[in-house]
């Protein structure tokens, strides 16, 4: 097969930048994931003529931690600050394959450190392999479906997410006549509080050991891959050592971090928590781990964190006397075990389907590479 000519992007579009004297801006940046809607010009808002476009396009975030990320625009629409576009030449290159290609940030050459840019002048000097027309057409369609098969796993994730809290509903909102009455959290588990960083220990030697810290909590799982080490007394590390069915919650910070809670999947006998996350080791004969870390997601279990809550005008905490209070609908131990039974088996299937998705990614990964080497 002959080799496809090499060109430099800047031959085949049109490259302007976003206009960034707006007054009052009414649309949101690409650097929010979002492309802007056709737009009604109202007198709050400046824009120069030529960066309106009517037509098809190729969107780039100039800056911030998502710059080279590319977006298709296509019919009436506006580039706005923080924002490059792409108007591909149609008699040289079609806008979807040119989407493909450059929607890789590594593909953009970039400055800075602290606040990446991209450098679009010297992006656009990179040669890139242009195949035919009709080629292109061809490996934007073999593109297309994956994309498709991608997005149709996406759309099946988001329905699996819904399962647990639509069971939840189900079993122990609609049929509510089945359920005790509410019963305080600390007549039901054990609430305690972490080891704080920095302490001064006294003569006493303290030993280095792991720490799950706010960052690890996060709404309905923990995120594990970092876990950072923390100075803490041996008495310490064994009495705080965390066990498989422990629920940390974190005790506040930004409004969407007050008790925000998962349960543990392992025991962790090495690994303690700090004091700004509170461990609730639950009375199984009781409760359900399961039950009460799946409840700390309803909005119940929202709004009694929010109304008891400390406050300032951006953050809001609660301490571990509010937390022992929480009332939690306790329902006949073997509901909840039926519940919990249920929630595994709704994982396992989570489990299969992150397993398919990274199978998708990959093949999508090695479509691109072959499409852009003339393999495909």
């Amino acid at each position: 097969m002959k080799p496809w000519p090499m060109m430099p992007l800047g031959d085949l579009c049109i490259a302007k930048s976003g206009n960034s004297k707006i007054i009052k801006g009414t649309l949101k940046t690409i650097n929010d994931g979002n492309l802007f809607p056709a737009y009604s010009a109202t007198g709050q808002d400046v824009f120069s003529d030529h960066y309106d476009f009517d037509g098809d396009g190729i969107v780039i975030s100039a800056v911030g931690a998502r710059c080279g990320k590319c977006f298709l625009a296509s019919g009436k629409w506006r580039a706005i600050a923080n924002t490059h576009v792409i108007l591909p030449k149609p008699e040289k290159v079609k806008v979807r394959f040119l989407w493909y290609l450059l929607n890789d940030e590594a593909f953009w050459i970039k400055g800075g450190t602290a606040q990446p840019f991209v450098k679009v002048l010297d992006s656009l000097k990179k040669r890139i392999a242009v195949p035919p027309l009709q080629v292109q057409e061809r490996i934007v369609k073999l593109l297309d479906e994956a994309d498709k098969l991608q997005k149709l796993r996406a759309e099946a994730d988001r329905r699996t997410d819904a399962l647990v809290p639509a069971l939840f509903h189900d079993m122990f909102f609609e049929g509510r006549a089945r359920i005790s009455p509410d019963i305080r959290l600390e007549h039901v588990a054990e609430v305690v509080s972490g080891v704080a960083k920095g302490r001064k220990f006294n003569g006493t030697k303290p030993i280095e050991v792991l720490y799950l810290r706010v960052a690890n909590v996060q709404a309905g799982h923990l995120d594990l891959t970092e876990i950072k080490t923390i100075l803490a007394l041996p008495s310490e590390a064994k009495e705080l050592a965390l066990q498989r069915g422990d629920v940390l919650l974190t005790e506040g910070g930004d409004f969407d971090k007050l008790g925000r809670g998962a349960m543990l999947e392992k025991d962790m006998p090495d690994c303690i928590h700090q004091n700004h996350v509170f461990r609730v080791r639950v009375n199984r004969a009781k409760l359900e781990p399961i039950y009460f870390a799946k409840f700390l997601l309803t909005p119940e279990a929202r709004a009694y964190f929010l109304s008891c809550a400390k406050r300032t005008t951006n953050l809001a905490s609660i301490n571990m006397r509010q937390l022992r209070a929480l009332p939690i609908p306790v329902p006949p131990l073997p509901l909840q075990q039926e519940f919990s039974d249920r929630v595994r088996e709704i994982q396992g299937l989570e489990g299969e389907q992150v397993a398919s998705r990274m199978r998708l990614d990959g093949l999508f990964k090695s479509m691109r590479h072959r499409a852009f080497t003339g393999e495909l």
